[in-house]
């Protein structure tokens, strides 16, 4: 593989400026000047690079998407596909796992991410893309033990503790205890997935 061109290199060195920056300070006070100095480098070369603020935010979304999936990918690529309860844990642990590859950095920024995406159709845009993607592929890989109708429900649920844990982590710092997050949402699965499909309510007798 070639050597980044000049011009990737600034793009890549902007964006974790950003990364910084909004982890500590939120999206609204990361200002350009501050972006261009966590990046080392100067507000022009910033302009230079992005057309505005919200460019950067979008190329980061991006990246911290793809960041995910390759962790997911490579949890998976460890298990068996004829197991598929141990391919839910690894979604699951690819997303919530403490590790030397846990970002708590990306959790904070994704966290401020999700809340610009309220604010702004664009953000909104690609955040929603984002979540839509990665919530199929655990419905797909909840699907394989329950089917559609249930695997849609489950996913759901499952996804939604995931960002709740990411917002606690990040607003209240020590409150979720260390290690324990996928090992919770683990169970919470395993809890799901045994339980019976609820029966649909009889009718009321008349």
């Amino acid at each position: 593989m070639g050597r980044p061109s000049n011009t990737g290199e600034r793009r890549q060195q902007i964006v974790a400026g950003l990364l910084r920056v909004m982890s500590e300070r939120g999206y609204e006070r990361a200002s350009v000047a501050e972006i261009a100095k966590a990046a080392g480098l100067s507000p022009g070369l910033v302009h230079y690079h992005f057309h505005d603020k919200q460019e950067i935010l979008l190329t980061l979304v991006e990246q911290l998407a793809q960041g995910v999936r390759e962790r997911v990918a490579a949890g998976l690529a460890r298990v068996e596909k004829d197991h598929p309860r141990a391919r839910v844990d690894a979604f699951l642990d690819a997303y919530l796992a403490t590790g030397e590859d846990a970002n708590p950095t990306a959790v904070a920024s994704w966290v401020t991410i999700s809340a610009e995406a309220i604010r702004q159709p664009e953000v909104r845009a690609i955040y929603e893309r984002v979540v839509r993607t990665d919530l199929q592929h655990l419905e797909d890989l909840v699907d394989v033990l329950t089917g559609r109708q249930r695997a849609k429900a489950i996913a759901a649920g499952l996804f939604a503790a995931i960002q709740g844990y990411f917002v606690l982590a990040a607003s209240v710092p020590g409150v979720v205890p260390p290690g324990s997050a996928a090992s919770t949402v683990r169970r919470m699965a395993s809890g799901l997935l045994d339980a019976e499909p609820s029966l649909p309510p009889h009718p009321p007798h008349r």
